[in-house]
């Protein structure tokens, strides 16, 4: 069915589409809301939400899988790429969704997961009932083992979750057969994007959704679709998504063979021609590419029209590398036409609150348990509350992860018997995983479940200290983190932040501290240890406790001034 996009959205003009400002909200749907009390997040959970979003002031929601799913990796393992999750909801529930958040001036942007099929997709099902070398096998990565009964892998690539990224099928005479390639779990496995029936149904898979009104794609492993010809073994192994070269400059990169190979950018522009055929549609690749310069490759004009910006996510709490990565970033992206995207939290790392109370973390795709030292919380949310004014004050589109206008921490004493994420199988319990970014947010600091769910049910366990970050215990308060939220999204949009430029005014400030322009509002950050006076200027906003300031930042602070 074809669903028109609503008139309520704020009109695009020529240069300024609305995915180049818009602050997107990420929902994970199993964490987000539970409507019929099974304790697991739901679309209708979400639906009956979407008043708190409309008054958080987003612009909107992107959905993590809502696709059919046995739910091994939390829906990131597709069985159906035209069905919604019966867990979820129904085709009819995701109509009424994109209809009542539309009501609202609210997008909603769809999660496809193209590297990868369950091994429950019909095809993967035809490929193992079929003979080595046949159609159905030539959709997926399958290949003759090595040694002399092809005992062992075709090569040397590990899992992302962990362990050796091929399994073995038993043949239909009941003897070992070939091997399958899965970059992830084992029951993810991984497409042939050489094969052009792959290509074609995904073009249909996008044209499904677009015409039920979905406002555009997330695109998961936007970077892993293409593998080297001929699978050449990796000189090391690192199971982050970036590679063990991210950090290296441009010109001492080594081609890696299943992370950023240049025949994705073909895929990448087969696409954009699909979204292209639709009004107003958008999509943001997963693309763990490193340098910027080299993710800045993937937004040119018929690419994606966004990437996630990692490196920023990626950056410590530090004045220099904090500015620096900043002025990469506009500087790489403005030169292909692209506003910068950035982000400093998702489902696959360490809540931003967390991680900011580190010198050192657990590398992306893990998460921190009960063994590794625990964090500083309130250190955590004072540098966590800074980022967000900071990050929301900069040119260029922005994502929010769902709670983290709640300030949520990360879980970190969740114990392995109600763990969930492959990682933590796969290593048996040595990374704990991604669980803790992932629990049921809460809304209401009195009632079962912290108001997740009305029977009091909770996929995971959330932890006692949810009472104090919960919607209830925050709305109306101020300086609460949730009104935090609201006023910096609300003066983002009226001063049209999104849509503008930086200029940096470091005079105005300490040394170990920054300021930039956006506009007509003035961005001071305090990195140091010391608070010192504000520049002069009417006082819009500050990260501080409540609005009185008297005049001075503290340390791990950030106002905004009218300039």
């Amino acid at each position: 069915m074809l669903l028109p996009m609503q008139s309520k959205f704020s009109e695009s003009k020529p240069g300024a589409e609305w995915w180049r400002s818009a602050v997107i909200y990420q929902i994970y749907p199993r964490s987000f809301a539970d409507g019929n009390g099974d304790g697991i997040g739901d679309i209708p959970g979400i639906t009956s939400r979407l008043d708190a979003l409309a008054e958080l002031g987003i612009d909107a929601i992107w959905c993590s899988p809502l696709t059919k799913s046995p739910q091994k990796d939390a829906g990131y393992d597709v069985s159906d790429y035209r069905d919604i999750e019966p867990l979820f909801g129904t085709l009819g529930d995701f109509d009424e969704l994109v209809q009542k958040a539309g009501e609202r001036g609210i997008r909603i942007i769809m999660d496809l997961v193209p590297n990868h099929s369950s091994e429950e997709h019909i095809w993967f099902q035809e490929a193992l009932a079929s003979e080595p070398g046949s159609a159905a096998r030539n959709r997926y990565m399958f290949r003759d083992g090595k040694g002399e009964t092809g005992q062992l892998p075709p090569n040397n690539w590990e899992s992302v979750f962990g362990g050796v990224a091929w399994t073995r099928i038993t043949e239909k005479d009941g003897n070992p057969g070939q091997w399958y390639l899965h970059m992830f779990d084992k029951s993810q496995p991984d497409f042939n994007w050489e094969n052009e029936e792959v290509k074609a149904e995904f073009d249909s898979v996008l044209r499904f959704w677009l015409d039920r009104g979905a406002a555009g794609f997330r695109i998961d492993v936007a970077h892993g679709l293409v593998k080297a010809e001929g699978l050449p073994d990796v000189v090391s192994n690192d199971t982050t998504m970036a590679g063990e070269d991210a950090n290296k400059p441009a010109d001492e990169l080594t081609p890696h063979p299943f992370w950023g190979q240049e025949g994705v950018h073909e895929i990448n522009r087969r696409w954009r021609k699909v979204l292209d055929e639709y009004d107003d549609r958008a999509m943001c690749a997963e693309a763990w590419v490193m340098p910027l310069s080299k993710m800045a490759t993937w937004v040119r004009s018929d690419e994606y029209h966004q990437t996630f910006n990692f490196a920023f996510l990626e950056t410590k709490w530090n004045r220099d590398k904090m500015k620096a990565v900043i002025n990469e970033s506009i500087a790489e992206f403005s030169n292909v036409g692209a506003p910068p995207t950035w982000v400093l939290s998702n489902h696959d790392v360490i809540r931003h609150t967390t991680r900011l109370s580190y010198d050192q973390v657990p590398k992306q795709g893990d998460g921190i348990g009960p063994d590794y030292a625990q964090p500083d919380e309130a250190l955590g949310l004072k540098r966590g509350r800074a980022a967000s004014a900071m990050m929301l004050g900069l040119p260029g589109g922005a994502y929010i992860y769902q709670g983290e206008e709640l300030g949520l921490p990360e879980h970190t004493t969740l114990d392995g018997s109600v763990r969930q994420d492959p990682t933590y199988f796969r290593t048996n319990g040595e990374r704990v995983g991604r669980d803790g970014c992932r629990v049921p947010i809460p809304w209401s600091a009195t009632e079962s479940a912290f108001g997740f769910s009305s029977t009091g049910n909770s996929w995971l366990p959330q932890p006692d200290a949810f009472s104090n970050y919960a919607r209830s215990s925050q709305k109306g308060k101020p300086g609460s983190t949730l009104e935090l939220y609201k006023s910096l999204l609300a003066l983002r949009k009226d001063n049209e932040l999104g849509h503008g430029s930086l200029e940096w005014k470091n005079d105005l400030v300490p040394q170990g501290a920054f300021a930039y322009k956006n506009g007509s509002v003035l961005v001071v950050v305090n990195f140091t240890n010391q608070p010192f006076a504000l520049p002069d200027g009417e006082l819009l906003i500050t990260t501080q406790w409540g609005l009185e300031t008297k005049g001075e930042l503290e340390a791990d602070q950030v106002a905004w001034i009218s300039a």
